[in-house]
């Protein structure tokens, strides 16, 4: 008789890291998927291209509360949660839910670089959640990926995307010399398949990566495989640590001032993120594993990896790079 396949649901699975988290788990064929979706998203494309995928769709929030949390995780043997920026700490009774259904795996929302505590906003309110998770002595996993590859490097100028959007990547931070962990956001799902599925990775944190690269060397790769490195000189600019500081400092006394300024949000994830893996260099292997993390190419060295070069030859060939997020 077959045994039935572990029951994942992920949680935040209409954005761009659970849609590869989706795609990894149906692609594996280890699990079977349910997606928890507000129940006025049910109708829109995204729910619906799932739903022809084969993910059973649950309706259930954040916010509704423990019990019916529970409900809605009938049944469920791993969850994994990839929620905005914004709803990090809505995680709470989720969490609560998955001690008393009895869950088996909880993976919160982390999915980005390893670093310490105090730095940046953002990553302390992910570990306000590790410690909830730890308290109630829910198993788990803790999963980062290191800096998008899509991010690192420069949009052409065919590109639709905004002149803003592509200012960002051509942004010298520093000396640019610093080495980040990259990894293609699509191949995330890939990888949280494989961690989700291994009893090593039981209470551990694990750091996926599939190069590491600093940003001088990042844009060297740009301009010698897109054909613009002129183009892309030309336009480049450089902004030391203390502008970091400053805008981190002024987008925090702007959001005390009216939190629901969603901008000064961004702005202030942004520069406090560049400050850590930029210039305390927090983003690479070594520190990674000096705060404990798994290494995921030493657990699966059969996994496909894609070093940041080959990853740009795919890049700059889209007719529009910009989109390659969104996809």
């Amino acid at each position: 008789m077959a045994t039935a396949k572990p029951l994942v649901c992920v949680v935040g699975a209409t954005g761009v890291t659970g849609k590869s988290i989706v795609d990894g788990l149906l692609k594996s064929a280890k699990f079977s998927v349910v997606a928890f979706t507000r129940s006025s998203s049910s109708p829109k494309p995204d729910v619906e291209t799932m739903r022809a995928k084969g993910v059973e769709i649950r309706h259930a929030d954040l916010l509704d509360g423990v019990e019916k949390l529970k409900t809605a995780l009938e049944g469920i043997d791993i969850v994994i949660s990839a929620v905005t920026a914004l709803s990090i700490l809505d995680q709470k009774d989720l969490v609560r839910a998955a001690k008393e259904v009895g869950v088996k795996r909880f993976i919160p929302c982390d999915f980005g670089t390893p670093g310490a505590k105090g730095v940046r906003m953002l990553l302390d309110d992910k570990l306000k959640i590790h410690e909830l998770v730890e308290s109630l002595d829910v198993p788990h996993t803790y999963i980062d990926v290191g800096w998008w590859m899509q991010v690192y490097i420069p949009l052409p100028a065919r590109s639709a995307a905004s002149p803003q959007l592509k200012a960002l990547a051509n942004i010298v931070c520093g000396a640019g010399d610093a080495k980040l962990l990259v990894t293609n956001l699509h191949h995330i799902g890939d990888w949280v398949a494989r961690i989700v599925d291994d009893p090593r990775t039981l209470n551990r944190s694990v750091m996926v990566w599939e190069d590491e690269v600093t940003q001088m060397e990042a844009l060297a790769i740009a301009g010698s495989i897109s054909g613009e490195g002129a183009a892309f000189e030309a336009s480049r600019t450089s902004i030391d640590r203390e502008t970091f500081e400053k805008m981190a400092f002024d987008a925090a006394a702007a959001i005390a001032a009216d939190p629901s300024d969603f901008a000064n949000h961004i702005t202030q994830s942004w520069a406090e993120y560049v400050i850590s893996t930029q210039f305390l260099r927090e983003n690479t292997l070594e520190n990674a594993k000096a705060l404990g993390y798994l290494d995921a190419q030493e657990l699966y060295p059969d996994a496909p990896s894609q070093s940041l070069e080959e990853f740009a030859k795919e890049f700059y060939a889209l007719e529009d790079p910009g989109l390659a997020i969104a996809r």
